[in-house]
């Protein structure tokens, strides 16, 4: 029966599309984009998710690139990797998604026990856990051709076209500017194309990358304190690994309280990422890690203050506000990151000599 106020299928009856014993559904997590559950069956719990089909507007691309990357991990053989990526469950017709009466689509996950997230870095220790998940979870998707993917966010990283939209919003919007975020935006828009070009000069070239590994991605086992798994695979697709990079460290590194940008996080996180993928990395890929670990809070910031001139249409807010707060912690951040460039470009040369000693 649906909800004669809205017209919405109740949750329960969607749960139940993937198992008929299920009964406790409770909300999970606080992300901006999805609305995920948690859902007790007679059996074992599993992740129940409403895909946000104004961001994923091709929903099914989203199952075809989960399903391709599952087949693919299958294969891997190598017992060095412990990440565990969460399975799709079928609904009881065998389908691996469900779509209700007003297309919304609905997928299931196994639910990994004992584990939770973290929305903060507590300790040093927990910066390399993060540094090697997604070290693992590149070296698992390494030999399966991005090209093949489908791209279901297409534009998505794509810095310029996140500046052009800026640019076309601000020019129609009513909302009075905000002198910090319009300035700071102007001062840096020079570096949106750096990423960008090189992927164009043949420096980088795509993989297939996880598109957004912040730390509340990651879930961390709760007796041990190692990392078990990466969520959220929506945005696997073709990219450039430096995006899961630099928005790792933008999330991990990011010193909330004072919109700060940690170093000995970051000297952690990355040791760890290239402890797994160094003998991958090539010297183009060296040279443009500081690049990506500047233009990805650039990036957010110029989305997050977008979406607010654009009455916060695509992120999540409380307060109409929310996203206005966002993108000056964000462009903070990134100044703090452009304070600490020697630093950062030191660490990561001499990250570079160690891997080829």
């Amino acid at each position: 029966m649906r909800d004669p106020l809205n017209n919405q299928m109740p949750l329960n009856v969607i749960a139940q599309q993937f198992s008929r014993s299920a009964t406790n559904i409770q909300p999970l997590g606080n992300g901006f984009i999805n609305d995920t559950y948690r859902v007790t069956t007679g059996t074992k719990p599993f992740v129940l998710q409403k895909i946000n089909k104004h961001v994923f507007p091709n929903p099914e691309q989203i199952m075809t690139n989960l399903m391709a990357l599952n087949r693919h991990i299958g294969r891997v053989n190598d017992k060095s990797i412990a990440l565990k990526i969460p399975q799709l469950l079928p609904t009881g017709n065998g389908d691996n998604f469900f779509c209700d009466g007003q297309g919304d689509y609905w997928r299931a996950l196994n639910y990994i026990e004992n584990t939770e997230s973290l929305e903060t870095i507590a300790d040093l220790a927990q910066a390399e856990q993060v540094g090697s998940a997604l070290g693992q979870f590149h070296r698992l998707a390494y030999g399966l051709d991005a090209t093949t993917l489908c791209d279901t966010l297409p534009g998505f990283h794509i810095t310029p076209g996140y500046l052009r939209h800026y640019q076309e919003v601000k020019n129609r919007t009513p909302i009075a500017e905000n002198s910090y975020c319009r300035d700071f935006i102007a001062r840096l828009q020079h570096i949106v194309n750096d990423l960008e070009t090189a992927k164009e000069q043949g420096f980088l070239s795509l993989k297939v990358i996880h598109g957004d590994p912040k730390l509340n991605n990651f879930l961390f086992d709760t007796t041990s304190g190692h990392i078990v798994s990466i969520v959220d695979l929506d945005t696997v697709k073709p990219g450039l690994i430096h995006y899961d990079i630099g928005d790792c460290l933008r999330s991990c590194s990011h010193n909330t309280m004072t919109d700060s940008f940690d170093l000995e996080i970051c000297r952690r996180l990355l040791t760890s990422y290239l402890a797994q993928m160094g003998n991958l990395f090539s010297m183009n890929d060296y040279q443009f890690l500081y690049p990506a670990i500047r233009l990805i809070p650039f990036e957010l910031g110029i989305r997050f203050y977008t979406d607010y001139l654009d009455g916060n249409r695509y992120f999540k807010v409380t307060e109409p506000d929310d996203n206005l707060r966002r993108a000056n912690s964000q462009f903070l951040l990134c100044a703090s990151v452009m304070a600490q460039e020697i630093e950062i470009k030191n660490l990561i040369m001499q990250l570079q000599l160690q891997s080829v000693n």
